[in-house]
């Protein structure tokens, strides 16, 4: 792996789902200075555990040590720093129904998306791809003067 600061990392955290974990986990990047830039944190069906996917940026070196302090957190149960991964993340953005829907409409189904809900004086759409791809459909979708954007984190899973 690259030394490079700036590099983009994905860890995922398999845990006991218990009260408290998510903020120990979150101390750990804290007191060395990383900002996390997108947290997820789901039950895994059908156990007692959750899966918390972490995206942040820094060296291989700092982020080798926060891997091995995971480690040692006693409801930790695995930590996998993804290389080979498929990466998804989801957004939903709202827009007002004098807008083109028929526009709206493709442009979210170009990003494996499509129209959620809609009312009144509003449209939802929602759109489900890479962090880059949902990076461009924000952008894209600028034009189309949405109310509201909410953006959700990154979700991994090992290849």
């Amino acid at each position: 792996m690259k030394t490079n600061v700036n590099e983009r990392r994905v860890i995922s955290v398999i845990v006991m789902n218990e009260s408290s974990v998510l903020s120990r986990i979150t101390s750990l990047f804290a007191a060395r200075g990383y900002n996390i830039e997108s947290l997820t944190v789901a039950p895994i069906p059908d156990s007692d555990m959750s899966h918390i996917t972490i995206a942040t940026k820094g060296s291989s070196r700092l982020m080798e040590q926060v891997t091995k302090q995971l480690h040692k957190l006693i409801p930790v149960y695995k930590v996998i720093e993804h290389e080979e991964m498929v990466e998804k993340e989801m957004v939903l953005a709202k827009f007002p129904i004098a807008e083109n829907l028929a526009d709206i409409s493709v442009l979210s189904a170009a990003y494996n998306g499509g129209v959620v809900n809609v009312g009144t004086e509003m449209i939802i759409v929602m759109v489900a791809d890479e962090p880059k791809r949902v990076k461009h459909f924000i952008e894209a979708a600028q034009r189309y003067n949405p109310c509201e954007i909410v953006r959700g984190g990154v979700v991994a899973i090992e290849r």
